[in-house]
């Protein structure tokens, strides 16, 4: 289980990878480099005006910030106090309610902060995502451009 999912998530990162290459253009009916120069920059600009994508703007683009602070942990604080005294009163009637929700908080917060992070890299994992879908179309609407100008496209 373990080996399939790293061989897996090496072919995700590798296909991830081979997506975020701009395309490889040849001159297939005898272009100068001056004339492919050329139709590289009006069709980088044609693409740019039709998808409404500029690359380098997308990729400048930060990332969204962490959610961090107090908020982290509205309900998982609440509910492990209540679990905390509800066992602490089970085992010791006195003060064990007491100290079990003390426990139960810091239970909880620990249990917030990991479901924070969690969240925080699923943020993460949408934005790269976003991002690399609009450099994805941006390369497309890019290189009909150029196969209309007759180069080959890889």
């Amino acid at each position: 289980m373990g080996c399939a999912l790293t061989v897996t998530l090496a072919v995700m990162g590798f296909v991830v990878g081979q997506a975020q290459a701009k395309p490889i253009v040849y001159p297939s009916k005898g272009q100068s480099a001056q004339q492919q120069q050329k139709d590289e920059g009006e069709c980088y600009v044609w693409a740019k005006n039709s998808t409404g994508i500029d690359p380098a703007a997308v990729a400048a683009a930060p990332a969204p910030a962490p959610k961090t602070g107090p908020a982290v942990g509205g309900g998982e604080r609440a509910q492990g106090a209540v679990r905390g005294a509800v066992v602490g009163g089970i085992i010791d009637g006195g003060s064990g309610a007491g100290k079990g929700a003390a426990i139960g908080v810091v239970a909880g917060g620990v249990r917030a902060r990991n479901n924070q992070k969690s969240q925080n890299a699923q943020a993460q994992q949408q934005a790269q995502a976003q991002k690399q879908g609009a450099i994805d179309t941006f390369h497309r609407a890019e290189a009909a451009c150029l196969e209309g100008r007759g180069y080959t496209i890889k």
